[in-house]
């Protein structure tokens, strides 16, 4: 279990880990299995509307959770804005897509969250849409009744090509870079999955091959698979290239 959130110890952190340049995404990976102190500390920096969502959780541990990762984001989007947690103010896109309200704008920071399994990642850029995706991979999950449902056709024959027993993991790798590519383009499950072909096979680089949505040429993003937790996969799209990657710890950085 990773250690509690200790404010006091952020003010000490050097404030450098959280400049962003144009050039730079920042992704930050952790556990939502919190501390209870760090539950209780997470839940009172929560807008009423967060908390009343948490309340409505019909399991413990998926209250936890939530309160955990939304309040990681508040914790990191403050620091990143050099505001408290607490005063950071969301608006959604009309697909439900959250980014910060006008009084931050000029910032020009935008940030996307993914959790599954008790992990969350959560992606940071200046001036460049992005999303991110993070899967707890299930052997059971009926990957090849899913692929046929919603994958494109050649993703399809590259998965019937592969050996049975890498076909759980090419799986993962295809949906984790899917669901990064439309939560980026902010369109969320609006946007078909076989609009778009993307690399599945274990070792190949994570690409973005081609797309059929409009507006949305493969050149204007980039995608990279990301360092994730045994039993899980996971991908970051990022607008543009030419990006430097860091990925921290909330042990190391919080």
């Amino acid at each position: 279990m990773e250690a509690s959130y200790n404010n006091s110890q952020a003010c000490r952190h050097s404030q450098s880990l959280f400049d962003l340049a144009p050039d730079s995404v920042h992704v930050w990976s952790g556990s939502q299995e919190q501390h209870p102190d760090a539950i209780v500390g997470f839940h009172k920096i929560l807008s009423p509307d967060e908390q009343e969502k948490a309340s409505r959780f019909k399991f413990e541990i998926h209250r936890r959770h939530f309160i955990a990762a939304h309040g990681m984001l508040r914790r990191l989007l403050g620091n990143y804005l050099r505001v408290g947690p607490h005063q950071v103010r969301f608006r959604k896109s009309k697909y439900d897509k959250p980014f910060l309200s006008e009084e931050f704008e000029a910032s020009r920071l935008k940030f996307n969250m993914s959790h599954s399994g008790g992990r969350v990642m959560l992606a940071f850029a200046i001036g460049r849409e992005l999303g991110v995706d993070i899967e707890q991979i299930r052997p059971d999950f009926g990957t090849q009744e899913i692929a046929e449902r919603f994958f494109s056709r050649s993703e399809i024959e590259k998965l019937r090509s592969l050996p049975v027993s890498v076909q759980a993991e090419a799986f993962f790798n295809c949906w984790t870079r899917k669901e990064a590519f439309i939560k980026a383009i902010g369109e969320g499950l609006s946007c078909p999955l076989d609009r778009f072909d993307v690399t599945l096979a274990p070792g190949e680089p994570a690409r973005l091959l081609a797309t059929r949505v409009e507006g949305q040429p493969a050149s204007r993003w980039s995608m990279q698979s990301l360092d994730a937790p045994d039993g899980y996969k996971a991908a970051i799209v990022v607008e543009g290239q030419g990006w430097n990657l860091s990925v921290e710890s909330w042990d190391n950085g919080r």
